[in-house]
């Protein structure tokens, strides 16, 4: 038996389909996949759970993709760091803590992590996505294709 090893490049998207703009992340993850970059594995489901931390094993870096009702326009990207917040103890978690149950479980960092927050406004269960949050997917579609398909940074020192 063979044990596959994952692609380097996670993208995890989530969200319900059913509400509104809070699609943005299964549908960013279907039109991401839709592209078949190489080396880059899409997941997608309706919340983050801490299991998901094992889908961070042997990755060299992980894109988180989410719509936030704060984010700027018409996406905002910041860095992810393990961290224990309030959603440690309910049933939908954090990135945050996602990359902190990776440390537990492995004994070591988490991979590179980074979060790309989709703006969103309408979020009533049963409506579609909206026009605005739909072209703002586009925008984070390019920019997520760039960063995937680009090599990250050296490590200071190497």
């Amino acid at each position: 038996m063979s044990i596959r090893t994952p692609p380097p490049i996670l993208v995890f998207g989530w969200g319900n389909p059913s509400r509104g703009d809070d699609a943005l992340g299964p549908l960013f993850i279907d039109a991401l996949a839709g592209r078949a970059l190489p080396g880059v594995e899409c997941l997608t489901d309706f919340q983050l759970q801490v299991e998901h931390a094992l889908d961070l094993r042997d990755r060299q870096r992980v894109l988180f993709v989410d719509a936030s009702v704060n984010a700027g326009h018409p996406f905002e990207v910041s860095t992810v760091l393990p961290a224990r917040d309030t959603s440690f103890t309910t049933h939908a978690v954090s990135p945050q803590v996602v990359l902190s149950v990776f440390e537990d479980l492995e004994r070591c960092p988490p991979p590179p992590s980074t979060l790309l927050a989709i703006r969103g406004e309408q979020w009533a269960l049963g409506t579609e996505p909206s026009p605005q949050a739909m072209a703002r997917l586009a925008a984070a579609l390019n920019w997520a294709q760039a960063w995937c398909t680009t090599s990250p940074p050296a490590p200071e020192g190497g």
